[in-house]
């Protein structure tokens, strides 16, 4: 993926819809395993990977980030995520 020219916050949010679609994506694929075998054997997997349960710490960037778009839900400054599509397709055919 090519970030040239975009904001370190772009990317990091970027990043976070990489992570969030990919989550997504395998409670999908999850949804649809009947085997039970299958699923204990997934479920010993997730529960014996090394989680770190402690809180995370936010940057003071990313907390900024929150304010923005807490003030930005408030005052309706919202596009969906089809139009986020459809202008990041532009900007890069802009390029």
């Amino acid at each position: 993926m090519n970030f040239k020219g975009k904001p370190d916050i772009y990317i990091k949010m970027r990043c976070m819809a990489t992570v969030d679609t990919l989550r997504n994506s395998l409670i999908d694929k999850l949804l649809s395993i009947s085997n039970k075998e299958y699923l204990l054997a997934l479920n010993q997997l997730v529960e014996s990977s090394a989680v770190d349960n402690d809180a995370v710490k936010l940057t003071e960037e990313q907390i900024l980030m929150l304010h923005l778009s807490d003030k930005d839900i408030e005052t309706g400054k919202l596009i969906s995520q089809d139009q986020l599509d459809k202008n990041d397709l532009e900007w890069l055919k802009g390029k």
